[in-house]
């Protein structure tokens, strides 16, 4: 129960004998103290290896869900990976893999719950993990997926932008390597504390079906077009226009890039390899940290 409704357990297990083993696999990524590397392991999986099925995963349509484990799996070195939080907060996905055998932490949100928004429980289950692997030296990938904070009183009064906070303040404190992909929606402020590049992210990629905005489209035009709607003939027809000018104006696949927002729009079925290139270029990033006592970050 604490694993799902409290977060107190990172991890739970029906028998002894899976327990110890995965405790075994969790210690096989972590290094021996903060200043090592995690160790690197052979890998039989080409760093290059093309994904064809990676548009198959992930629906065009943002408004589809699916399962982001099943993306993470073409991704990551034999399909094998550690969730942690696995039962808690489900609308993030905080796992530990290795991408051409270099250990990997890999941050997501979960379309097929709750949409993939972020929330109070989402955001605090994500800053404890990104904080953990920038202790232990092991870079960060974060897969976007996101429509925005959940709305609702219940979140308001239990204080969502106190706890969004938490991983914007997480992201930012972390040294290691950071590379973000946005994969279909990057809407509103939970887009920025996903490790956006505008916090910091070492190198930000989209694939062509990205949208970075502050909301979706239709959203958008009824407000930015609130007064041409409501004075139209046919005010359904003009909304449905503005929503496809809004689209095709600003919601296009390479608008983040020209407006500097991504590095650069990749080929789907070339994540794998795009990662593996841009985790050997940072392999040796060193930041310097500022001298003080030390952060003060959101409670």
């Amino acid at each position: 129960m604490h694993a799902e409704t409290s977060g107190v357990a990172h991890f739970a297990y029906d028998d002894e004998e899976t327990c110890i083993a995965e405790v075994r696999f969790l210690l096989s990524m972590l290094p021996q103290n903060n200043r090592e590397h995690p160790p690197t392991v052979p890998c039989d999986d080409p760093p290059n290896l093309r994904s064809e099925t990676m548009l198959e995963l992930v629906p065009v349509d943002g408004n589809r869900p699916y399962d982001m484990l099943k993306v993470i799996e073409e991704l990551v070195d034999d399909g094998e990976f550690m969730e942690v939080h696995e039962r808690w907060a489900r609308n993030i996905i905080c796992v530990l893999g290795r991408m051409n055998g270099q250990v990997v932490a890999i941050v997501a949100n979960q379309p097929g719950h709750l949409a993939g928004v972020l929330d109070i429980h989402a955001s605090e289950k994500a800053a404890r993990f990104v904080q953990l692997c920038d202790a232990f030296n092991i870079p960060i990938i974060t897969l976007l997926d996101v429509p925005g904070f959940l709305p609702g009183v219940d979140q308001e009064h239990g204080g969502i932008i106190r706890h969004g906070a938490k991983l914007l303040y997480a992201y930012c404190n972390a040294t290691v390597p950071r590379i973000s992909l946005i994969l279909r929606k990057a809407y509103g402020g939970a887009y920025i504390v996903m490790d956006s590049q505008s916090i910091g992210a070492d190198l930000t990629y989209a694939w062509p079906t990205n949208e970075i905005a502050v909301m979706g489209a239709e959203g958008a035009a009824n407000v930015i077009f609130r007064k041409q709607i409501a004075d139209a003939d046919d005010p359904e027809a003009m909304r449905a226009r503005m929503v496809k000018e809004y689209k095709a104006e600003l919601m296009h696949p390479y608008y983040a890039a020209e407006r500097g927002l991504v590095d650069d729009v990749i080929d789907p079925a070339e994540t794998r390899a795009t990662l593996v290139r841009a985790l050997a270029m940072l392999r040796n990033k060193h930041a310097e940290i500022p001298s003080r006592k030390h952060g003060n970050p959101p409670q």
